[in-house]
């Protein structure tokens, strides 16, 4: 099965008017919504061929819809939403407990950060509905499977039999792992889901004894990448490829980095390769979900003190490796936060569509939407200053070099407007996503600055369910804005 970079190289850029699988069942009714049935026909997958159906999720669609005025976002929203559910999952009780698979859309494999990023808009409605509850714990169960297998894997199969078509790289390859790519964020997406399930829920019937081993394998591998002997650590990464963002330097183990308290990153959320190892959104995000082991294992039943400890040391290093390295000094904005650094005063500044992101981290919870901090770093990857932000005809937002120059992704304009406190950018973002579906009702990987019909990735069920994820967002924190018929 073919990796995403491989995916992008094989299939190129797709054109807009793609047939989709249509169906009446949750379509849309003309005489509710004042608007032709036969011009916003549903374009999910038939109801016997869904992969999954959640009650608490349909009515979520059925009311949210009602909220919104323009019935072109409706109706994406209406297809986007349950992508996830409809199209991704496999969900079965192994040795007696729940275990969902959750590939990422066109690829057969399973991200732990997609995975995560795809289920996440789900949680807020596990309590309404007991079978959604359990494909919840079945992801947690299923990552930390993952987790044990190998900590340094980004993406696995569902047969930890199955040989991957990237066996052959230069690292240390297994059975059952699709991509062997180091990236913090993968390990921190784990945690996020656990802890907001738990926190929604009260349920810890899931963080069982192989549970508790994995999150000490978090933490092992992250103080392994902060190398503080100076040393590469037991992961390197080398593929023979022509894509250049594929591989790492220096033996594959990347170019040099001081040891500070940060951890390396060995590549981005986006699967490309760092250019400084310390990728500052993500050692944020693991600030954050450092906190919540800690919180997880203070719980009476689950105490813990020296994985607590261990995990409060490790976010104290890391904090002061991020005051002292991750914050610059621009000429135009002031203080920001820096994309990557290496620990000798060098750093890298720009920013990818793929979350984290500097753009994404008030999202993840790692800083407070109106922290000027945030706020200065907010104006510059908006800006030119960003070499990655493209304007066009077709739109504006961030890109990465994943899918090339000129490319926006759909991901960033979503991001842009569920960390936005203005409600004119919001309606902004809303109404240049309406525009990039080009007429497929789905949101892609990315698409040309100038021209929507030139799009990645027909099926990305990660921006897919995001774009659904903001759209419930908006209808509780800026419900007038749905109202709109004209975004």
């Amino acid at each position: 099965m073919q990796s995403r970079r491989k995916f992008i190289k094989n299939a190129g850029i797709f054109s807009a008017g793609l047939l989709a699988i249509q169906s009446e069942a949750f379509g849309f009714n003309s005489n509710l919504y004042e608007f032709p049935l036969k011009d916003f026909v549903s374009q999910r997958p038939p109801l016997a061929e869904r992969k999954f159906t959640s009650k608490a999720i349909e009515a979520a669609i059925v009311k949210v819809k009602k909220q919104i005025a323009n019935p072109e976002l409706a109706w994406i929203f209406e297809n986007c939403f349950p992508n996830t559910l409809d199209t991704t999952v496999e969900f079965e009780v192994i040795d007696g407990k729940p275990d969902t698979y959750v590939i990422t859309g066109d690829i057969d494999a399973m991200w732990l950060r997609d995975s995560t990023a795809q289920i996440w808009p789900y949680i807020p409605f596990v309590k309404q509905d007991p079978k959604l509850a359990e494909l919840v714990k079945g992801v947690i169960n299923r990552q930390a499977k993952c987790i044990l297998l190998d900590p340094y894997a980004n993406a696995f199969y569902k047969d930890f039999n199955k040989e991957s078509e990237w066996k052959n790289d230069l690292t240390d390859m297994k059975p059952g792992v699709h991509e062997r790519k180091w990236e913090i964020d993968s390990l921190c997406y784990p945690v996020r889901l656990a802890h907001g399930y738990w926190k929604e829920t009260g349920d810890i019937s899931m963080f069982d004894s192989h549970w508790k081993e994995a999150m000490k394998l978090v933490v092992k591998t992250f103080k392994e990448q902060q190398r503080m002997d100076g040393k590469g650590g037991p992961y390197s990464f080398q593929r023979q490829t022509a894509w250049a963002t594929d591989g790492v330097p220096l033996a594959g183990y990347g170019y040099p980095v001081k040891p500070c308290g940060l951890i390396v990153s060995t590549f981005r959320p986006s699967d490309d390769s760092t250019l400084f190892g310390y990728l500052i959104p993500s050692n944020m995000f693991a600030i954050e979900i450092l906190g919540y082991l800690m919180e997880i294992f203070s719980l009476p039943a689950l105490k813990d003190e020296d994985l607590v400890n261990q995990a409060k040391e490790l976010k104290e290093q890391v904090q002061k490796g991020l005051k002292e390295h991750g914050i610059i000094d621009h000429p135009k904005y002031g203080k920001i936060i820096a994309f990557e650094v290496n620990g000798y005063g060098s750093f890298h500044m720009m920013d990818d569509a793929n979350v984290p992101s500097l753009l994404s981290l008030p999202y993840l919870g790692a800083i407070a939407p109106d922290d000027p901090l945030y706020l200065n770093t907010r104006k510059l990857v908006l800006s030119e200053n960003n070499p990655f932000f493209y304007k066009g005809k077709a739109g504006e937002g961030i890109g990465g070099p994943h899918t090339g120059v000129d490319t926006i992704w759909p991901m960033s304009i979503v991001l842009r407007a569920i960390t936005s406190i203005d409600e004119q950018e919001i309606k902004k973002c809303i109404s240049n996503l309406i525009k990039t579906n080009a007429g497929t009702g789905f949101m892609h990987e990315s698409f040309h600055k100038d021209d929507v019909a030139k799009f990645t990735r027909k099926w990305f069920a990660w921006a897919n369910t995001l774009f659904g994820e903001m759209i419930v967002h908006t209808s509780l924190k800026y419900p007038q804005v749905l109202k709109d018929k004209n975004l």
